[in-house]
């Protein structure tokens, strides 16, 4: 199969045959339909994964066709279309059995524990447990989009923030997690509050249902900012991002009682950010992570797709080849544009 493959982290990756995966057990083959260009792919390729063992084939996001199964397999057969989160759990230990496959100790990651979706085909184990039949109705780009960035932001905003209705909800970073967040928490009736430092990215904020934008770039004091609009502080704030300072003013931005939620991958230098500790305390706030989301909860996520509620096929921006994906993950940590790439073409 033809794919893209690096033997170094931060080698510019190189299109290569390499051999086609073979079904285990209990996990199936897709051919690829369509995979999504994330920033965990750029952290991946940087070496910021300790998961990863070279060489490698990047990709994470991703929807296709089942093409061969392993005969463990029950709830799917070739020919089916699926996704898969990009943290799938085992199934088999406690984690799993409580519903949260998003923790599992033995989670498979396409793209980052096994060779991943920036190919024609890809291997997926513990698929009874982790596939995802799409419907007609959502097309390959718009399913590969829901993998990490979407879902993500999904669980962050409706099960750990526990938004709803009239909150206000402050996202830190306007890139493809913060714009899917702010398109969620609208369609929740709350009151989503764009931060970034791009105009560009702040009217494609807008268009994803933000009541107000900050531009932090032109303001003294973000944290200020959104007291200001909020009159006291956002009831749910989230750092979309992953950097030191958007994670302090998220949570320095809360009113009492408030809730953030850290989905920005904090790494490398920026792995013990600063933060504000006597308010958590004083003012009992709640800090949770978020991460992936159990393929269990995508009908949540699917209903609001098929009635219309959320669109993320509005932030596809480029369908491209995998060649020319290339150039693109590696300059991810650049934030370029608005919107998100989609590879479509093998």
């Amino acid at each position: 199969m033809k794919a893209m493959y690096f033997e170094k982290f931060g080698q510019t990756p190189e299109i290569r045959n390499v051999p086609d995966p073979e079904p285990t057990f209990g996990g199936v083959v897709l051919q690829v339909a369509a995979t999504g260009l994330c920033r965990s792919d750029w952290h991946g390729w940087k070496g910021h994964d300790s998961d990863i063992n070279l060489p490698h084939v990047p990709g994470h996001e991703l929807a296709g066709k089942v093409v061969a199964t392993g005969k463990g397999v029950m709830r799917f057969k070739v020919g089916d279309r699926v996704t898969v989160p990009f943290v799938s759990g085992c199934g088999h230990c406690s984690e799993c059995h409580s519903g949260n496959q998003q923790v599992c100790p033995s989670q498979f990651q396409p793209g980052f524990t096994h060779w991943g979706s920036f190919a024609e085909l890809v291997g997926i184990d513990y698929a009874d447990t982790n596939l995802v039949h799409l419907p007609e109705e959502v097309d390959d780009a718009t399913a590969a989009s829901l993998g990490c960035r979407f879902a993500t932001s999904f669980r962050a905003v409706v099960d750990q923030a526990r938004t709803g209705p009239g909150d206000w909800v402050a996202v830190h970073g306007c890139g493809g997690v913060g714009l899917s967040a702010i398109m969620i928490a609208a369609a929740l009736g709350a009151n989503p509050i764009a931060i970034d430092l791009s105009e560009e990215k702040l009217e494609a904020a807008r268009q994803c249902g933000a009541v107000a934008c900050i531009n932090a770039a032109n303001v003294p004091d973000v944290v200020e900012a959104v007291r200001e609009i909020t009159k006291g502080g956002a009831h749910v704030s989230i750092d979309a991002l992953g950097h030191p300072t958007t994670c302090f003013n998220s949570i320095k931005n809360l009113r009492r009682r408030g809730r953030h939620v850290q989905v920005g991958l904090m790494v490398d230098d920026y792995a013990t950010p600063k933060i504000p500790m006597a308010q958590v305390i004083g003012h009992e706030l709640e800090i949770y992570g978020s991460h992936g989301m159990q393929a269990w909860r995508y009908d949540a996520m699917m209903a609001m797709i098929l009635s219309g509620k959320v669109k993320p096929q509005q932030m596809i921006s480029r369908r491209i080849s995998l060649e020319e994906a290339i150039p693109e993950l590696i300059t991810l940590d650049q934030a370029k544009g608005t919107g998100i790439s989609v590879i479509t073409r093998f």
